[in-house]
C-alpha cells in the first residue's frame, strides 16, 4: 500500500486543515497518509513513500517556522532519488512573493533528487477563499495520474 507522508508548513494553521482535508481524501481512497508539522525525525519519513508538501509562504517569501527544519535538511542534498512528490502552495497574488515558500521546497527537492509527480498547484487565496477545494479537486487528479495503478 502506498504511504504518503503530507509535510505541512503553516503559521496560522490554514494550511495544515488542507492537508487534514487532503488526508481524509487519500485515506477514503484507500491510501495511507499522515500530517506532519513537526519534522525532528525526517529522515524516518524517506524510506518507501510519497511527499506531499504543502506551504503558505510567510512575510516576504520566507517558509512558515515549522517548515524551516525540512528546508535545511534539503539544503544538505541528501539523496532523495527513491522519493516521489508532489507539491501543493497556498499564498496571495497581492504579495510579489506569491507562493515561494512552495517554490523553495520544490527546488530542494529537486536539488536532492527527488521525483516530483506532476506540476505542483498554486493556490491564490483572493480568488479561492476555501483553499481546500482547489487542494481536493487537484488531488484527485493527481490520484489518478500518478497512484492508480
Amino acid at each position: 500500500m502506498t504511504n504518503i507522508h503530507i509535510l505541512v508548513g503553516s503559521m496560522l494553521g490554514g494550511t495544515e486543515y488542507v492537508a487534514d482535508c487532503l488526508a481524509d481524501d487519500l485515506n477514503a481512497a484507500g491510501y495511507t497518509s499522515q500530517v506532519h508539522i513537526d519534522f525532528a525525525d525526517i529522515g524516518a519519513l524517506t524510506d518507501n513513500a510519497i511527499w506531499l508538501v504543502c506551504s503558505s509562504t510567510h512575510g516576504a517569501g520566507d517558509l512558515p517556522d515549522n517548515i524551516e527544519p525540512l528546508a535545511d535538511y534539503l539544503a544538505t542534498k541528501p539523496d532523495l532519488h527513491h522519493l516521489r512528490y508532489g507539491v501543493i502552495g497556498i499564498g496571495d497574488t497581492s504579495y510579489d512573493t506569491f507562493n515561494q515558500a512552495s517554490i523553495t521546497l520544490d527546488q530542494l527537492l529537486q536539488q536532492a533528487g527527488a521525483i516530483r509527480l506532476g506540476q505542483p498547484l498554486h493556490i491564490d487565496v483572493q480568488a479561492d477563499e476555501l483553499p481546500e477545494e482547489p487542494a481536493q479537486q487537484w488531488l484527485k487528479g493527481w490520484i489518478e495520474q500518478y497512484l492508480t495503478d
